[in-house]
């Protein structure tokens, strides 16, 4: 998935310190081999959430699920804010909780609500269109560029969602789900422009505690109000442990290490392996089908990113 609270990883991260002249090619030389596998792990996490959103949202609801994600992804991530509490004044936490409004609450609600509908690859299949609403909402509100390369891969992106949204799975029509997994990349992508434009600078796990502790704060009169009546099970209680700490928590700690690393463009290539993983995770896992409109709009989603960042990474 482009990643959850994906805005986060657009926060410039700390260069290497100075006075080590090819230090970084250096690392980076040295572990050619290990960053495949991470961002082959940190892939497999990411679309294994969509997963966990299957099994355990029909037992939470979406509020309460979304609200035990935001609130173990963020206990993960503290000590990062905890350590940097002192570039986080009082005057900035409005603008951190307007921007998880966008970046974590709402998006986090819309794929749990459409994990209850749809197969969980129809989840993670939509989430990869972050990349192009990104550059989208640049190019409307931002003024920036967008080029040929990139409208042409918006156009059959867009595709793409709408072959999607025109399938059925065991002869339900899948069209809601898709809408909402199309907002909540929509929504990734206005908050990756919004954390571009004013939170630049800070530590970027710090970033995401601060965002995930505030939408927590946001979403809990919601999740209490629709909490649960009847028991969870353990296996959903597991799916969602597991959402929160593993990959909303380690995943973004793993990300950030990486684009220190491998820098930012090379780090987002893990948004192609996410759906490829969420599809293959549901249908090993959950025995779920795979669909000829599923693979094929899947196909147009995914060729669409490539597309618009081979320009850019030229």
């Amino acid at each position: 998935m482009a990643p959850p609270n994906a805005a986060a990883s657009s926060v410039t991260p700390v260069a290497a310190p100075a006075g080590q002249p090819g230090s970084a090619a250096a690392e980076v030389r040295a572990h050619d081999w290990v960053t495949p596998l991470e961002l082959g792990v940190l892939g497999a996490i990411w679309g294994a959430s969509f997963l966990f959103m299957r099994v355990a949202a029909p037992d939470f609801g979406a509020f309460p699920l979304v609200e035990v994600r935001l609130g173990l992804g963020a206990l993960v991530l503290m000590p990062f804010l905890w350590r940097s509490r002192s570039r986080f004044p009082l005057r900035l936490w409005p603008k951190l909780a307007g921007i998880s409004l966008v970046n974590s609450a709402v998006p986090f609600v819309l794929f749990a609500w459409a994990a209850q509908h749809a197969p969980a690859g129809v989840g993670a299949i939509t989430n990869a269109m972050t990349v192009l609403f990104t550059a989208l909402i640049g190019f409307l509100f931002f003024g920036e560029r967008i080029g040929t390369r990139r409208a042409v891969a918006l156009f059959a992106g867009f595709a793409g969602v709408v072959v999607l949204a025109s399938g059925k799975v065991a002869g339900a029509s899948i069209g809601w789900a898709v809408a909402a997994g199309a907002g909540a990349a929509f929504l990734y992508g206005i908050g990756i422009n919004l954390v571009r434009r004013h939170l630049t600078g800070l530590p970027p796990a710090a970033v995401a505690a601060a965002t995930l502790g505030s939408a927590a704060l946001l979403v809990s009169p919601l999740a209490i109000a629709h909490w649960p009546v009847e028991p969870v099970p353990a296996l959903s209680w597991l799916c969602a442990a597991l959402l929160g700490v593993l990959c909303t928590g380690i995943a973004f700690v793993m990300y950030y290490r990486l684009i220190a690393r491998v820098g930012a463009s090379r780090a987002s290539t893990v948004t192609y392996l996410v759906p490829v993983f969420g599809v293959a995770w549901a249908w090993w896992l959950l025995d779920e089908p795979l669909t000829l409109t599923m693979g094929f709009a899947g196909a147009i989603i995914l060729a669409s990113v490539a597309f618009s960042q081979g320009g850019r990474r030229a």
